[in-house]
């Protein structure tokens, strides 16, 4: 007993550093953004702040799993893997199940296009688009990163926050809050989101692209936490003249119906 004992920090250790090894492997993938799409395993040894035995163990064991792939110039970019599970993510997905055929309705009814996104961790992400009559060129597709304080569906997302987690947020991030042109100071912060979660809608008109409007509205899990946005977005011109409080109700009504059955 004495003895099992005594290994037992020891195999914590182990353990720890193994962890802590696992997760700065997996954080080579977090390097690539849209404005660096390539890297050498000597840049990722040295973004890594790791020696060069590991960093090209680190690609080796990410190229062999897919999630990296060697190109003929031996940079290395995100591999085939990931398109892999990105068709198994909207498989599994339960906004997906069952927005789509909602979503399919919405742009019948309306001519504009449908979007769902959702907050995972602190990055807002569009999910899914359906086409309207006349598709507008959108900058933020499905897996692009888009801004978490400018448009309609990240505002009404975090409108449905508790209080501490906003507060925490704008402690966090206060200058993109301020960039973003919204209040500062914790009071009108808070009450500004206040009113987006009574109102039940937002709509976003040349906030995030200068050209294009969108009323959002959020999607529930069963609990009543946030689970995503539905959108619809058009143009700032053909949006001025449309009847935006039945388009909202349009909009509410079709999340209703799907955090219904999400739940």
């Amino acid at each position: 007993m004495a003895c099992s004992l005594s290994l037992k920090p020891r195999i914590d250790k182990m353990n720890d550093k193994a962890d802590s090894s696992l997760s700065r492997m997996l954080s080579v993938l977090d390097l690539f953004t849209d404005q660096r799409l390539q890297w050498t395993a000597d840049d990722i040894s040295e973004a890594l702040q790791v020696s060069l035995p590991t960093g090209y163990r680190y690609v080796r064991m990410l190229s062999e799993s897919g999630l990296l792939q060697r190109s003929a110039d031996s940079q290395y970019t995100l591999g085939p893997r990931i398109i892999v599970l990105d068709h198994y993510i909207r498989q599994a997905d339960p906004v997906l199940q069952h927005g789509i055929p909602f979503m399919k309705e919405l742009v019948a009814q309306t001519g504009l296009d449908c979007v769902v996104s959702a907050l995972l961790g602190q990055q807002l992400l569009d999910t899914h688009r359906e086409l309207g009559q006349a598709p507008a060129n959108l900058s933020y597709g499905r897996g692009r990163p888009r801004p978490l304080f400018k448009g309609g569906a990240p505002k009404v997302i975090l409108a449905g926050w508790t209080p501490s987690a906003l507060h925490k947020l704008l402690d966090s991030r206060a200058d993109e809050v301020a960039a973003a042109g919204l209040p500062t100071d914790w009071p009108s912060f808070r009450r500004y989101y206040s009113q987006i979660r009574k109102a039940g809608y937002y709509l976003s008109n040349g906030e995030l692209e200068t050209n294009l409007s969108a009323l959002a509205a959020p999607l529930h899990h069963a609990d009543g936490s946030v689970a995503g946005a539905l959108s619809l977005v058009t143009s700032v011109q053909r949006m001025s003249v449309i009847d935006v409080s039945k388009l909202a109700q349009l909009v509410m009504r079709a999340a209703k119906d799907i955090s219904t059955r999400i739940a």
